[in-house]
């Protein structure tokens, strides 16, 4: 046996990390890898350890350099960790920056011919012969390159101590159907752990140890579990235009529209699905189709709300109800496409020219991206007005964990639709008068018959009874109702999630970068300070979050961009309380870890 593994005990004398690690792994894109890192993920996941992946992968080229990191936490930790205990390094171009990030003692994969081990003495190097493994695995030389990356698979299992029988599933789960293709794969696969099993000593660095935390749980990105959550809750009508990374949203909605939602006699769609020619008019199909009565969506990015923007602002005047699924990505411009951030919050509260104010939703993981989903249907039409379910890239494209959904029990909620023989009952009928104190106007969908049904809306001044008004008495009227409104919604949104401490001190974020201030949080509390966290799920902001602002000394607002701009809407709801919140910001396109967020919280609790 050849002891190819050099250096392979913990640094430190540290004792083995038992489901407690992190994998960074470099090839290229376009090679198959992603299919080789998902199986590996799934594999660890199937032995019932708690696992993530996250997928840094280039926006444009094949053969550009992309990173999957998958992490095992006993403790359940799934945010992105700051550091990595194996490398598997397939990119020559990236290989050399990669071994001069890596963490001291970290385990190295790699292929053969680009001789790492050579670049630095303190990690353990495991080259493997590649190309020599595939070539006597694989018959069909136009295969290599796709299924080359299943070996490192094999070789990661044997020294991680994962079961193969594990790893075979996975591929045939991965690759449900495709015979030919799960055998190729599998065989590959089993080249890399028999070599390994020959070649390598055990290495006592990080092992994987059959345990039973994912029990019942499922894989799963946001962007599906919103595509669920929309198809359970009625939609009928989709309009959008494709854009990294929202495009999965509404192509995954398509699939299952296919098989869940077509009428059982004659077997046509009951959903139509337009993809326009740009983002403008897919905001024209979901708002014209909300205001004709239908439930309507569509998904986008930054980019593409900014476009959308005239007609989200009309939608907010006429009071059309649509959802807007906006899964955010590093901007501005262009920006990074397949990069993570949430700097979108400021645009979707207040989109378009004017006075706005928007109900933002902010799911934080792959239940409430799918009960959010289902509940936007319902406040669009309750509040007949666009709602933005806002998410990112780490939300919507990367590997989650999750519980199973639990099945819609509550009945639509439509709102205040008067049909003809209400709208006949109505003495004095007005389609903007507030009637009931709320700021929800009462609406009828067009062509109701009986001659006070709606036929045209108007996006100009206007007054309570729809009618043509530039008097400033009714401009005021309507805009002050219209704040009323939002401020109504307060008492309809998603409530805030506490993860209390007993602490003065406050942290506050919202979205994906719960699971990163959550293991802070300990990390925190570990070293002596305290906190409170208050997860934001909504805007406006409720009455617990005034609660929470009102008795905090300080509140640290987490989020994944430059400029603080949620806690910028907080120094602007609580002026009288601007002081107490401290931005703590992470936006260079990766997802959030923990490290950064207790390193700044640190430095601020020192000044």
């Amino acid at each position: 046996m050849t002891a190819a593994l050099a250096a392979p005990s913990p640094v430190g004398g540290a004792k083995t990390r038992i489901n407690d690690f992190s994998i960074q792994v470099a090839t290229v894109n376009g090679s198959g890898s992603q299919t080789a890192n998902t199986v590996l993920l799934r594999a660890i996941f199937q032995m019932g350890v708690f696992v993530s992946g996250k997928n840094l992968f280039p926006s444009n080229i094949a053969g550009l350099p992309t990173w999957f990191t998958i992490r095992a936490s006993a403790k359940g930790y799934v945010a992105r960790k700051a550091s990595n205990e194996m490398l598997i390094l397939m990119n020559p171009e990236t290989a050399k920056e990669d071994i001069a990030k890596a963490d001291p003692g970290a385990l190295v994969i790699y292929d053969e011919p680009l001789q790492l081990d050579k670049l630095r003495s303190d990690l353990a190097y495991t080259p493997v012969p590649f190309q020599k493994l595939v070539t006597a695995s694989c018959p069909e030389p136009k295969l290599h390159k796709l299924v080359k990356n299943m070996i490192y698979v094999g070789v990661a299992a044997r020294l991680l101590g994962i079961d193969m029988e594990e790893v075979k599933k996975a591929i045939a789960k991965q690759l449900k159907g495709k015979t030919k293709a799960i055998e190729l794969n599998q065989t590959a696969c089993m080249a890399g752990y028999d070599w390994a099993m020959e070649n390598l000593e055990d290495q006592d660095h990080i092992k994987v140890v059959r345990d039973n935390k994912t029990q019942g749980l499922i894989i799963i990105d946001g962007n599906e579990a919103c595509a669920l959550g929309a198809l359970f809750a009625g939609v009928t009508v989709v309009g959008w235009y494709p854009i990294t990374p929202a495009s999965s949203l509404v192509e995954t909605f398509i699939e299952y529209a296919e098989e869940y939602r077509k009428d059982p006699k004659t077997g046509k769609s009951t959903v139509a699905i337009v993809q326009m020619e740009d983002e403008l008019a897919s905001a024209g199909v979901v708002l014209s189709a909300g205001w004709a009565g239908a439930r309507s969506m569509t998904s986008t990015a930054g980019p593409g709300v900014s476009l959308m923007s005239e007609f989200i602002g009309l939608g907010y005047y006429v009071e059309a109800p649509g959802v807007f699924f906006n899964v955010a990505r590093t901007g501005p411009s262009t920006g990074l496409p397949t990069r993570t951030q949430q700097s979108d919050v400021e645009l979707c509260a207040k989109c378009s020219h004017g006075d706005t104010l928007h109900v933002n939703l902010y799911p934080g993981n792959m239940e409430e991206c799918f009960q959010f989903a289902y509940d936007a249907f319902d406040l669009a039409e309750r509040f007949q007005t666009p709602i933005f379910v806002v998410t990112d890239l780490d939300l919507g494209m990367q590997n989650w964990a999750s519980k199973p959904f639990a099945y819609p029990a509550k009945a639509y909620d439509r709102g205040k639709v008067l049909n003809q023989q209400q709208l006949a009952e109505v003495k004095d009928w007005g389609r903007y008068k507030d009637v009931d104190g709320d700021g929800i106007p009462y609406r009828s969908l067009p062509g109701t018959p009986g001659g006070k049904g709606a036929y045209l809306t108007r996006g100009s001044g206007h007054n309570a009874y729809a009618q043509y008004s530039e008097k400033p008495e009714d401009y005021i009227e309507v805009m002050d109702r219209l704040k009323r409104k939002y401020e109504t919604a307060k008492d309809h949104v998603p409530g805030p999630v506490f993860r209390n401490q007993g602490s003065d001190k406050g942290v506050l974020a919202f979205g994906s970068s719960d699971p990163a201030v959550i293991e802070a949080q300990d990390i925190l509390a570990e070293g002596g300070l305290k906190t409170d966290y208050l997860r934001l799920r909504a805007l406006p902001f409720t009455a617990e979050v005034d609660a929470y602002v009102k008795e905090k000394k300080v509140v640290y607002v987490v989020e994944q961009n430059r400029d603080g701009q949620m806690a910028n809407l907080f120094r602007e709801t609580y002026p009288e309380h601007a002081t107490k919140f401290k931005s703590v910001l992470h936006y260079d396109g990766h997802a959030i870890d923990a490290k950064s967020i207790v390193d700044q919280i640190t430095a601020f609790e020192q000044k």
